[in-house]
């Protein structure tokens, strides 16, 4: 008897329901070609869970979330809610949700999947192949004092040693498994909490010799990754400048809608996301981009089901739609979200062989 995966999947706000429901769809195309069983069990969170419970993240939503195998999530927000003070926002949920499952590491790889869909020349993004590793519990998101007092608004940037040595040992971890290049993204000309961030990065980098370990200021990153984002392996970073820069990446190689991310912690429930947010201006229209859910639910597979073979034929699968020309509007095409996510999900339960597709993590 097959084991049964429990998901809890938060579909949220704007294109997140639209893509979320596409994402489910692989992978219980997944299910029938490895023999699997999935348990899905839909809950709010977001703008849509402040209109029906008054809270961005319910409490019945955090239960299910604990409960389950892992959570997969699509987008909070939108201009409807804008009106609300800062930490009543649908965005809190999310971050709240961050923080009560412990997912300190969130893992965004970043690869070229087609040829004609990076706005760069071919040239420049030729070997685009990196993964981001971005702080996800600390920082300017989360440290206190912060608030609005008239004409004054405070945001605290604080981070503490075991907070960004933690992150730090997943990165080399995962650049030991990769091209065994890391590249620590900060400001520490001018922060100080990015001197300690500096500091321990050469602390822990001792324990693993076989890792090159090279130090860029954040400014110089974005440029780099705009001019040569093939001479990068993994980036580590601490929250919002790996917020920002794994945007600049998905433009990078062609579109925000590509990008999936893992939150992962010390402890199961780990948390799935597409990059990008509710799209408030096509929500409802059909044509938001899944592939980033779809691999998503890919890093998925690998990381809380432990099954790669799995995961790499939803990549393979992806790779392949993608180059056979079936592409949303943001990609240049005329696909529909649910088009995208019919083809991927037969390219999976047909188990075609359509090439390599694996984002190496």
């Amino acid at each position: 008897m097959p084991e049964r995966y429990r998901v809890a999947v938060l579909g949220g706000d704007g294109i997140g329901p639209e893509v979320i429901r596409e994402a489910v769809k692989v992978l219980s195309a997944a299910g029938r070609r490895f023999d699997l069983e999935f348990a899905f069990d839909e809950a709010l969170i977001g703008g849509a869970a402040i209109d029906a419970t008054g809270s961005p993240l319910p409490d019945e939503t955090l239960a299910l979330c604990r409960s389950s195998r892992a959570v997969l999530f699509g987008a909070a927000g939108g201009p409807r809610w804008d009106a609300l003070p800062g930490d009543a926002r649908p965005e809190r949920g999310l971050l709240r949700l961050r923080a009560e499952l412990a997912v300190y590491a969130n893992l965004r790889p970043v690869r070229l999947m087609a040829e004609g869909i990076s706005p760069l020349r071919a040239q420049a993004v030729a070997g685009t192949d990196l993964l981001i590793v971005r702080e996800l519990t600390g920082g300017l998101y989360f440290a206190t004092p912060r608030g609005r007092w008239g004409d004054l608004a405070i945001d605290t940037l604080r981070y503490t040693r075991d907070e960004i040595a933690r992150v730090v040992r997943v990165a080399l971890r995962l650049a030991r498994s990769r091209r065994r290049v890391l590249t620590s993204v900060d400001k520490a000309n001018v922060l100080e909490t990015s001197r300690l961030w500096r500091d321990v990065v050469e602390e822990e980098a001792r324990a693993f010799p076989d890792v090159t370990v090279r130090h860029m200021l954040v400014d110089t990153a974005a440029m780099e990754l705009v001019r040569a984002p093939a001479t990068f392996d993994v980036i580590v970073t601490e929250n919002m400048f790996g917020d920002i820069l794994s945007d600049e990446a998905a433009g990078v190689v062609g579109s925000l809608g590509l990008l999936p991310s893992a939150s992962l912690g010390d402890h199961a429930p780990f948390l799935y996301e597409p990059v990008h947010g509710s799209a408030p201006d096509i929500a409802g229209k059909g044509i938001g981009n899944p592939v980033g859910a779809i691999l998503s639910a890919a890093l998925l597979l690998r990381y809380s089901c432990d099954l790669p073979s799995a995961a790499v034929a939803v990549e393979s699968a992806v790779d392949a739609v993608l180059a056979s020309g079936v592409r949303t509007p943001d990609l240049g095409g005329s696909a529909s979200t649910v088009d995208v996510g019919d083809r991927i999900a037969a390219a999976v339960e047909e188990g075609q062989p359509v090439g390599l597709g694996e984002i190496r993590s």
